[in-house]
């Protein structure tokens, strides 16, 4: 029932599929955020830099352990711009967590290289990125012959809505085999061994604890699941691209949006499908566009608010960075449903009545403006 002989299967199987040395099953990917952080010891006075357009889960797991979260803008893929997080190191900055957005790989190359410089950890945020390569390799993995670099720790999500689930639950990876005997021990309360596997020279009754620890190990009905979920994720992963496909061929010719970034030299997991209004051809802004859809029975998304949007956030220090392009970017992304159970008719009716929504709203901005609409729409 809890934590047991599936929940090692998984992690096992996981660990293999991504090529990592270690991996810990856990129960979700805030748990593995938190997890690496206090592993890492990283605490009060220290401060670590991650990206404003992410779920809030990325900064609370920062402040669970006492850091200052910092802020670097994102760049034109709308994961974190390498070249603001060197903007924002300073002498107490210990470590970077780069959130893969929607599956699409950070670059990753320019963020390890700026932490070997500066002597920083890192952590990914792989909540949206199971089944994405970087590169030559999975994300996850640990060093390849190609190339030697590797985060000290990556945590993903199988939440419900994600790649690959369990209902909720998450997994740590790493290639540092103390970090990995630590996380472990962390993840149950600091004991010293797992409860249900505690064989010490006392006896099997016997435990200690020996650190300050939580409660974030994964059951076995959930590593059950996880471990179907596992052997379907190449097919889950191979669905969405073609459903994503779809929708590129379907909007490729549109003035009115923009297509969601890709990366030739990596594989997209496309956990979402983020398009982009260009607001100022349009009638509408995002709000109305999300309740047009919502007419013709599509739900939508937004992924998501900057986190100094939110009023929590608002009254710590991390909101006296703006992050323009954050902020700029996000009244135009709207996410589009896209999962393994849809059919194709189903994207089809999806691709036709955004269509159908823009053209009607470029239609009268142009009326609006007192001209016609170009004789193509």
């Amino acid at each position: 029932m809890t934590t047991g002989p599936r929940a090692a299967r998984f992690e096992r199987e996981f660990k293999e599929y991504v090529g990592a040395p270690h991996a810990l099953a856990v129960n979700s990917a805030t748990a593995g955020l938190h997890l690496a952080l206090a592993g890492l010891k990283i605490g009060p006075g220290d401060e670590v830099i991650t990206t404003p357009l992410t779920f809030c889960a990325t900064v609370q797991a920062i402040l669970h352990v006492g850091p200052t979260p910092v802020l670097a803008d994102i760049g034109d893929d709308g994961n974190i711009d390498p070249e603001e997080i060197e903007r924002r190191i300073t002498d107490r900055t210990r470590a970077i967590i780069p959130v893969h957005l929607a599956g699409l790989p950070c670059d990753m190359k320019a963020i390890w290289a700026l932490a070997r410089q500066e002597g920083l950890s890192v952590i990914e945020d792989a909540a949206h990125a199971a089944g994405s390569y970087y590169m030559d390799r999975p994300i996850g993995g640990g060093p390849s012959p190609t190339n030697k670099d590797a985060s000290d720790a990556v945590a993903f999500s199988f939440y419900a809505t994600k790649n690959l689930t369990t209902g909720e639950g998450g997994m740590i990876t790493t290639h540092r085999a103390g970090l990995a005997k630590t996380l472990r021990t962390l993840s149950l309360h600091g004991t010293s061994h797992d409860a249900w596997d505690r064989y010490t020279e006392h006896g099997k009754w016997y435990y200690e604890v020996v650190d300050h620890g939580f409660k974030y190990n994964l059951s076995d009905i959930q590593a059950a699941i996880g471990i179907h979920q596992l052997h379907k994720l190449e097919k889950f992963i191979e669905i969405r691209a073609h459903y994503a496909e779809m929708y590129n061929r379907a909007f490729a010719d549109m003035d009115e949006v923009e297509l969601p970034p890709d990366n030739p030299k990596c594989r997209h997991a496309w956990h979402l499908y983020i398009l982009r209004l260009n607001l100022d051809t349009l009638s509408v802004d995002r709000n109305e566009f999300i309740e047009e859809l919502r007419k013709r029975q599509i739900g939508t998304s937004v992924h998501f608010i900057p986190i100094q949007l939110h009023p929590y956030f608002a009254r710590l220090p991390l909101a006296r960075r703006p992050c323009a392009r954050a902020l700029e970017l996000y009244p135009r992304i709207v996410s589009l449903p896209l999962y393994p159970a849809m059919t194709e008719e189903q994207v089809d009716y999806v691709a036709r009545m955004v269509q159908e929504v823009l053209v009607q709203a470029r239609r009268e901005k142009y009326i609006a403006a007192g001209s016609s609409m170009p004789s193509y729409q």
